[in-house]
């Protein structure tokens, strides 16, 4: 789905038959309200946006979308671009700045680009949804469990340092796989890291640490 968000209906219009010449489908607004007001279904797409609108201007609904955690791609298209403006979109992550009269073939390109990545985006969302799902179903002790085979570490070393017997812990390392849907302990460690899990070592560092502002207070002389 190709998203026109362009005040002008000529240009609404035209771009809506261009895009549909190619396969794709087309979706049209005359304002960054009526975008933000319809419903969109969460499928592949990106957006063509014009940057002077007549409520809020295309560089402020790109920031809209920012901040709702929305990341469509944006092809911006105007007939009054600056460089202050482009760098401005450009830097916030638009995909694409183009001047009319449109090059059709250019904006044909950065649309497909565009699609293109928001599929890649939808799919890692949806396998990091599918993962923070399989982490919650974990009970405490194979949150603990995991960050500690994910370090290659023997069941008899986990089992000392839980306090725990090693019988145990093979147990529980054996319904971290099984939860986690992990096949090996390499597939383990990336998604320790898909989740941002931090080591086990960065735990215990973290844990027997003084805390700096207790460290400070412990140098300062008393008055």
């Amino acid at each position: 789905m190709v998203y026109i968000v362009d005040d002008d209906l000529a240009v609404c219009s035209a771009l809506q038959r261009l895009i549909r010449s190619v396969g794709l489908e087309a979706e049209t607004f005359t304002s960054a309200r009526d975008f933000l007001e319809a419903k969109h279904i969460d499928r592949p797409g990106c957006m063509v946006l014009d940057v002077r609108l007549p409520d809020l201007s295309g560089l402020n609904l790109q920031e809209k979308l920012a901040d709702a955690n929305i990341d469509l791609p944006i092809i911006f298209i105007t007939g009054f671009g600056d460089i202050p403006m482009t760098v401005r979109a450009m830097k916030a992550g638009a995909l694409e700045f183009l001047t009319k009269p449109i090059n059709e073939q250019q904006l044909l390109d950065a649309m497909q680009q565009g699609i293109e990545k928001h599929r890649r985006q939808l799919t890692r969302r949806g396998q990091m949804t599918d993962l923070q799902a399989r982490y919650r179903s974990l009970t405490n002790r194979e949150r603990q469990i995991l960050p500690l085979v994910a370090d290659g570490y023997l069941n008899k070393q986990i089992a000392a340092e839980l306090g725990t017997s090693e019988k145990t812990i093979k147990i529980h390392r054996g319904q971290v796989m099984v939860k986690m849907k992990a096949g090996s302990v390499a597939d383990l460690v990336r998604m320790a890291t898909m989740l941002g899990l931090p080591s086990s070592r960065t735990q215990r560092l973290s844990a027997y640490s003084p805390d700096p502002a207790s460290k400070r207070a412990e140098q300062s002389p008393d008055f």
